[in-house]
């Protein structure tokens, strides 16, 4: 189970439908876009850099909240992908 303040960058998902490793592709971007320090601290403590990384260079820079893009760019040391969206349905 996820904690409350994730919760709050997935809003526009089904709480009761989310996964934190089956759909760690759309959380990993919502927190990375919305998240206070509280949930991005939560984030790198149940993920870990490394897979966090993996996730956010893949995530479209179309995806991205543009001031998110330019910190976490530089802070991962990642360049996101131009083209294609991240589908990834709620099972």
């Amino acid at each position: 189970m996820l904690p409350p303040n994730i919760f709050r960058t997935l809003w526009s998902y089904n709480s009761e439908k989310i996964d934190p490793l089956k759909h760690k592709q759309i959380i990993v971007a919502n927190v990375l876009n919305f998240g206070d320090k509280e949930a991005t601290q939560w984030l790198f403590r149940y993920y870990g850099q490394k897979e966090i990384k993996k996730i956010a260079a893949k995530i479209p820079a179309g995806q991205w909240n543009k001031k998110s893009l330019n910190f976490w760019s530089i802070l991962l040391d990642i360049k996101p992908r131009a083209k294609a969206a991240m589908i990834q349905k709620l099972k």
